[in-house]
């Protein structure tokens, strides 16, 4: 997708956004302008995909269920057209190989040198707490060699809490943390690597958040209608 089309979503989305949600952006210059890099954030409504991007200073690739991108009909065709605006990622989330084929999707936008978002809990926080982190966000920054910027939501949930169709107006918080580079880490044996890293970009999102933490991870609910697919 070209960047003048994602600038045409984004034109198209943000206004409207910006006056429903009013968001407050605290360290933008935190993330790199160029270069491949990730945007690692807590999970609590369907419009964080929206969120993110429309506040970060660069554009940000998100995976996204791959039904988005096979309805028929006029809904079907904007619903796809504004995915694919937003340059999200298809991927089928039921596939024996999901986990996989995201993080090799992830893989190629890094090493073209572009953003990915990320949300380490894989799936939403339903009792707003934040999880433990799984460590595809660290396999990808050790193996990508890319920093990870976190990213903490506040009050999306409000906007569109979970079982909601339609987004309602409220206030929101998004803020841009320290990069953390994955290098400090690459000494180590792999699975410490990847588990000290992810503990790292976790302590870093509650530190944005004040979440209460869980010290279980999130499981997937049956049927999740969420448009981000976590890893």
């Amino acid at each position: 997708m070209s960047r003048l089309a994602y600038r045409a979503g984004h034109l198209a989305v943000a206004p409207l956004a910006m006056l429903l949600w009013r968001p407050t952006v605290t360290g933008r210059e935190n993330v790199p302008r160029e270069g491949g890099v990730i945007l690692a954030s807590n999970h609590l409504s369907f419009i964080d995909s929206f969120a993110i991007p429309i506040v970060a200073p660069r554009p940000v690739s998100f995976l996204a269920k791959s039904d988005y991108f096979t309805g028929t009909g006029l809904g079907g065709a904007v619903r796809r057209g504004f995915f694919e605006a937003i340059e999200s990622i298809p991927v089928d989330r039921h596939s024996s190989r999901a986990a996989q084929e995201s993080l090799d999707a992830a893989l190629e936008v890094l090493r073209a040198g572009r953003a990915f978002g990320i949300y380490p809990e894989g799936t939403r926080s339903r009792d707003g707490r934040l999880y433990k982190g799984r460590a595809g966000v660290a396999w990808l920054a050790l193996t990508a060699g890319v920093p990870v910027v976190p990213v903490g939501l506040v009050g999306t949930d409000r906007v569109q809490p979970v079982g909601s169709s339609f987004p309602r107006p409220a206030t929101v918080r998004v803020s841009f943390g320290t990069p953390i580079r994955p290098e400090p880490y690459a000494d180590e044996p792999a699975g410490k690597a990847r588990r000290l890293l992810t503990d790292e970009v976790m302590d870093a999102i509650a530190g944005l958040t004040g979440q209460e933490r869980a010290d279980t991870h999130n499981e997937l609910p049956p049927e999740s209608s969420g448009a981000a697919v976590g890893i």
